[in-house]
């Protein structure tokens, strides 16, 4: 972690200022859902470039496949 810092040319001066700058702005109670609402962000990211791998012909016969299957059931 020490290495991206210094590659960015971010020091622990800089990490403070702007953690001090967005409890500023933000205050205490925000911050909590800002982190869930970055975190549901970086989560669907990565499903969604998961899902890139898939051919999307694959994708697309397995949801005619679920819908088929959710018409017979009713």
């Amino acid at each position: 972690m020490n290495t991206t810092l210094l590659l960015l040319g971010i020091g622990t001066q800089e990490l403070l200022f702007i953690a001090l700058i967005i409890l500023l702005l933000f205050g205490g109670k925000k911050i909590p859902e800002l982190m869930k609402g970055l975190g549901k962000g970086v989560k669907n990211f990565k499903d969604g470039m998961n899902g890139m791998d898939e051919d999307p012909k694959d994708t697309n016969e397995k949801k005619e496949e679920v819908a088929s299957n959710e018409k017979k059931e009713k």
